[in-house]
């Protein structure tokens, strides 16, 4: 894109405008999420937050400078009037946030990776003592301009929509209260989060099919196929659409190639890092003490399950277990991410186990997820890939998680839990 000269009165009244806007926010009607915890703003590194679009990185990072009590400025590089905006400009863009905010220590830059060349005005504010605030909705934030030029002065944060304590927050369900009819309202509410997800602004809009629609169109052409020039746009969205109705989805880098007529299936995985760059795919590696096993077979999902068939054309089946697998994975990462954990999925010839939650090479818990085990069948087969999984890395801490059983049972000499999703979720 051309840089765009705006002149500093013009700067002056977008960022006033913008400082309206979040001076409008009432903290009381947001939600607290888990990450702000990972937010060190006293760190002499930026603090970089960033995930899906929609999914609450501004708010989150406004939320906790506000509750930090200090005294920032903010710049909403997402707006369509800084478009075009060069590296030159962002001087001038400081100038003018001193003229509004005054003195300040702390900076907040929102969507920062539209702006080229940004990392060398992050690191000179880096380098004047300067607490950074970052976010952005394209990995290509965190994998190029981050490790090219901001090496071990960046601490990332990975913020994914609602999970389903956070939902019952802005639902006003006590998820806490453990009466029979505290328990029914917090089932009920699972249900709905199993079908809306958790894109915040879907709490508040009716019309959720085409928020979502208008939502994915603009990850592949605004994020996607604009910044990596994207030579079969066509053919790259129809297989963006198609992983998103089948996930989750072992890839298959052949079979795509010919399903979508790419003349290879390098093509293919360029694509599918792009749709994970942009947080739209979430990619899950094999389990295997060997590492060339695990970059083959990635499993992928989508970031929501509102992603899943809440588009326009998506003819994708209500499959209630990927839903909730889905779910699962999301709160997983959540767990993860605190703990400084990995998380891996395991399949061989006998069998498959859903989640490995990994420290290092120890295997800490072994998760299957199914939505209905009533039938003998079904259960045990999920069983079966708990024990497996158990036999391949003498972990004894097994979990089944479904819709709504819960037990404890003895199987081959081997405890394990089984318990309803929508009361482990808010436990992790």
């Amino acid at each position: 894109m051309k840089e765009a000269i705006i002149d500093k009165r013009t700067l002056e009244v977008i960022f006033n405008d913008q400082k309206t806007e979040t001076d409008s926010w009432s903290d009381e009607c947001l939600c607290s999420r888990g990450e702000e915890t990972l937010m060190d703003l006293e760190s002499p590194q930026a603090q970089v937050v960033i995930g899906v679009r929609r999914s609450g990185k501004s708010t989150l990072c406004l939320q906790a400078l506000t509750r930090a009590k200090v005294k920032f400025a903010y710049a909403d590089f997402d707006d369509e009037r800084l478009a075009g905006l060069g590296t030159n400009q962002l001087n001038d863009v400081l100038e003018v946030l001193y003229k509004i905010y005054g003195d300040f220590k702390y900076i907040f830059l929102d969507e920062i990776q539209n702006i080229e060349g940004w990392p060398l005005f992050v690191n000179r504010l880096l380098r004047t003592k300067m607490h950074v605030v970052l976010t952005g909705s394209n990995a290509k934030l965190l994998a190029t301009d981050l490790a090219t030029h901001l090496t071990g002065r960046s601490s990332e944060i990975n913020l994914y929509p609602f999970s389903f304590a956070e939902y019952c927050t802005m639902k006003g369900v006590d998820y806490n209260q453990r009466t029979t009819k505290g328990i029914a309202e917090q089932r009920k509410t699972f249900d709905e989060y199993l079908q809306a997800g958790g894109f915040p602004e879907l709490l508040k809009i009716k019309n959720s099919k085409k928020y979502v629609t208008n939502l994915v169109e603009n990850i592949l052409k605004r994020d996607i196929e604009q910044r990596y020039n994207i030579a079969f746009a066509a053919q790259f969205e129809d297989m963006a659409n198609h992983l998103l109705n089948v996930a989750p989805y072992i890839v298959s880098t052949t079979d795509l190639a010919e399903m979508f007529n790419f003349k290879s299936p390098h093509t293919v995985r360029n694509y599918i890092f792009y749709l994970k760059q942009a947080y739209l795919l979430i990619g899950i590696k094999k389990y295997s003490p060997k590492s060339k096993v695990r970059i083959t077979q990635e499993k992928l999902y989508a970031v929501d399950v509102a992603m899943m068939n809440q588009r326009e054309n998506a003819f994708a089946g209500d499959n209630l277990g990927w839903r909730l697998e889905t779910i699962v994975m999301l709160q997983l990462l959540r767990k993860c991410q605190q703990s400084g954990w990995d998380l891996y999925y395991l399949k061989d010839r006998s069998g498959e186990c859903d989640f490995l939650i990994c420290n290092g090479n120890v295997v800490l818990q072994c998760i299957q997820v199914s939505y209905d085990i009533s039938k003998d069948k079904t259960r045990k087969r999920e069983l079966n890939g708990l024990l497996l999984a158990n036999k391949q890395t003498k972990c004894e801490n097994l979990l089944l998680l479904t819709d709504h059983e819960y037990t404890d049972i003895e199987r081959d000499g081997h405890h394990i839990s089984i318990r309803p999703v929508h009361e482990w979720s808010g436990e992790n």
